[in-house]
């Protein structure tokens, strides 16, 4: 995630749902323990770095066009979301991602709240918090500001915390800006693991609204990779995005 505050909005209301049921009920010893449990947690956050592929489930979209395609002048690839379920095999895993104010109706809510309940006194960390809390960070990679509900969005997330047998090596994107850390995925693989081929996963392919770029050239480069069925779903979008002047 290039921006771990989602993740951490989303610990910080699951924290303040199980400690105030606490708190409710005339507990303020577990109230606390779990505000504290929860405040070690958050200062490891960087531990519990998520990493996801992010899709939208709308088509041809001025707002998606214009945030994250180069305002317009970008590609928008359509994947079958049945086929990428498919590939989505542990420690991936398709995400759809939900945007609430209150993180209060989660049911990681109950869970810890059970589990801390069950806790004796003196309160320590058992296996299965341990195990909650890394589903919790896990979650939270599909969580997002309500502000950004209208991107109906979908993520293919993968959580390397949680996985002892991830044996993917990270890579690193350097820009004037910065230096990014990403995990490459490998489509061909994930095709032969969900029996199916890249022309069958990619439906479409979509030239932005203020791109200048050919579709006939695009058709002949997709075929001469060896992908004449893909070269066939090219299209132009239709969106009539035009830029401010």
């Amino acid at each position: 995630m290039n921006d771990a505050s989602e993740m951490i909005l989303f610990m910080n209301g699951l924290c303040k749902a199980v400690s105030g049921m606490f708190r409710e009920n005339g507990d303020r010893e577990r109230a606390e323990w779990t505000e504290k449990i929860f405040s070690e947690e958050k200062e490891q956050e960087f531990v519990y770095s998520a990493y996801a592929a992010c899709f939208s489930r709308y088509r041809d979209d001025a707002a998606q066009w214009e945030r994250y395609a180069n305002r317009g002048h970008g590609v928008c690839i359509a994947f079958r979301e049945d086929l990428l379920r498919k590939m989505a095999i542990e420690p991936l895993s398709l995400q759809t991602v939900f945007y609430q104010d209150e993180v209060g109706s989660h049911k990681l809510v109950d869970t810890l709240y059970q589990l801390i309940s069950q806790n004796e006194c003196p309160l320590k960390m058992t296996q299965e918090i341990r195990e909650t809390l890394n589903h919790a960070w896990a979650a939270s990679a599909a969580f997002k500001h309500p502000s950004f509900a209208s991107e109906n969005e979908v993520r293919l997330v993968v959580s390397p915390f949680e996985h002892g047998y991830f044996d993917v090596q990270p890579r690193y994107h350097i820009t004037k800006e910065r230096i990014k850390k990403y995990y490459p995925v490998n489509m061909k693989e994930l095709c032969r693991i969900a029996n199916t081929n890249l022309e069958d996963v990619i439906v479409e392919l979509i030239i932005g609204p203020e791109s200048t770029q050919s579709v006939p050239i695009l058709q002949d480069y997709l075929t001469d990779l060896g992908y004449a069925a893909m070269a066939k779903q090219v299209t132009h979008s239709a969106c009539p995005l035009r830029q401010r002047i």
